[in-house]
């Protein structure tokens, strides 16, 4: 007996209105995404936005009472993996920045993530975020009921594995609904044929973190920015999707 909750049409509908308002608060955010901008100014923009919308921000206060997120996006530059806190750094010409942004709508959460580049990248650095970007197309391309969870993370690993990139293991995709975590677990690596059956109703983020270098992680003294520990770039690309009947349709667009 699956424990992944299979979400109703008026479950998705809501879910759907959220994932929208994630959509457009990239579109909101995409013009500031250039040098001289701060950290925390793109996270001003992002909560005014989504708490202008009727929404919360769904990282803000997230996590352990002793040390909540402190910001309403996850602001990743260069190494930072996952998980970066939006602070007063300037973004400069050939960063690149990961913005992960959640919302919580009427009950019912929307979740993504983009990597932007800022001015001009190294062609290496825009080879790194071109195939991350490609490998989340992949596996959402293999997303259908009977299809398995094993097919999405194999679909991954070896495009980014393939062109020599390293795939984050100890961070992954969720299920997500009325609790931004749910089942399952989705790795962005792993074994065609195996793992969970998909079933319509179901849904969760896919959200592949690649390398430019090795695939190991660092996690520093703040307790929540995640770096390579090479110190090489590192790209994410994340939407949330839901089985349907005849295949899937991708709810953060």
């Amino acid at each position: 007996m699956s424990r992944v909750p299979l979400k109703s049409a008026r479950e998705i509908e809501i879910m759907r209105r959220a994932g929208a308002l994630v959509a457009d608060t990239f579109r909101v955010l995409a013009p500031f995404v250039k040098p001289g901008v701060t950290l925390k100014e793109l996270d001003r923009l992002a909560e005014e936005h989504i708490r202008k919308a009727g929404a919360i921000p769904a990282y803000v206060g997230y996590g352990p009472k002793n040390n909540p997120f402190p910001g309403t996006i996850c602001a990743s530059v260069n190494e930072v993996i996952c998980h970066g806190i939006p602070d007063a750094r300037e973004l400069k010409d050939g960063d690149i920045i990961g913005v992960d942004i959640g919302v919580l709508l009427d009950g019912y959460y929307g979740d993504a993530c983009t990597t932007y580049t800022v001015g001009q990248v190294s062609p290496e650095v825009q080879g790194l975020v071109d195939t991350t970007r490609e490998s989340l197309k992949d596996a959402l391309d293999l997303v259908k009921p009977g299809a398995r969870l094993g097919d999405i993370g194999h679909a991954i690993q070896s495009l980014a594995e393939g062109r020599g990139y390293g795939v984050v293991r100890e961070y992954t995709g969720h299920g997500i609904g009325k609790r931004l975590h749910e089942e399952p677990t989705v790795l962005h690596y792993g074994a065609r044929y195996t793992g969970l059956k998909l079933q319509p109703g179901m849904v969760f983020t896919i959200e592949p973190m690649v390398n430019l270098g090795r695939p190991e992680t660092r996690l520093l003294a703040d307790g929540w920015t995640v770096v390579t520990a090479d110190g090489s770039p590192s790209a994410q690309f994340e939407h949330t999707v839901v089985v349907t009947a005849k295949g899937h349709e991708i709810l953060t667009v």
